[in-house]
């Protein structure tokens, strides 16, 4: 069935149902104004979104008091990542989901006083997990950890994030909750 052109401008210009090139998707989020704004970039997506590095530039738009990295902006670095991986995995699966960050934990050990960098994984276990739980029970809860690195590799920040994903019908809008 062919679609009108209204419905093919709809979809074109509807953010929520893309899947992204890993470039793309990479310029993407390092244009989305929360990140943007204090120094936070994606530098890679891996193939297939299995990975993803992150890049936290020390700036006079990111200093706190002490002029090391303010914590909010160590924390908005680490939020959008894995609900972004899991939702282009599965949106190249064609499952449509709706992808949220449920909740999120800091853990800060040392001041970040140097640019920093976090490096994010998904194990095919992670995905084949994730399609099971969304095939059988609809939902899919996940807690990932991830440490944020100074340039001495010293671990500036721990943080935990937990993925919500949920089944949508064929008539629900995927999207990403970032």
């Amino acid at each position: 069935m062919h679609k009108s052109g209204k419905e093919d401008i709809k979809s074109i210009i509807t953010f929520t149902s893309m899947i992204l090139s890993e470039r793309n998707a990479r310029r993407v989020l390092s244009l989305y104004p929360p990140l943007l704004f204090q120094r936070i970039s994606v530098k890679n997506f891996g193939p297939g979104f299995r990975t993803a590095e992150v890049r936290i530039a020390k700036s006079l738009f990111n200093r706190n008091y002490n002029k090391t990295i303010f914590g909010g902006t160590i924390f908005s670095a680490v939020d959008p990542v894995y609900v972004f991986m899991y939702w282009q995995i599965f949106a190249r699966k064609g499952i449509k989901v709706q992808s949220w960050l449920k909740s999120a934990s800091i853990d800060y050990r040392k001041p970040g006083d140097t640019d920093l960098r976090v490096s994010f994984f998904l194990s095919e276990e992670d995905i084949r997990e994730a399609e099971y739980q969304l095939d059988h029970a609809g939902k899919f809860v996940k807690k990932h950890s991830v440490q944020v690195l100074n340039s001495r590799d010293e671990v500036c920040a721990e943080a935990v994030t937990e993925v919500y994903m949920r089944k949508i019908g064929t008539t629900g809008k995927a999207l990403s909750g970032f």
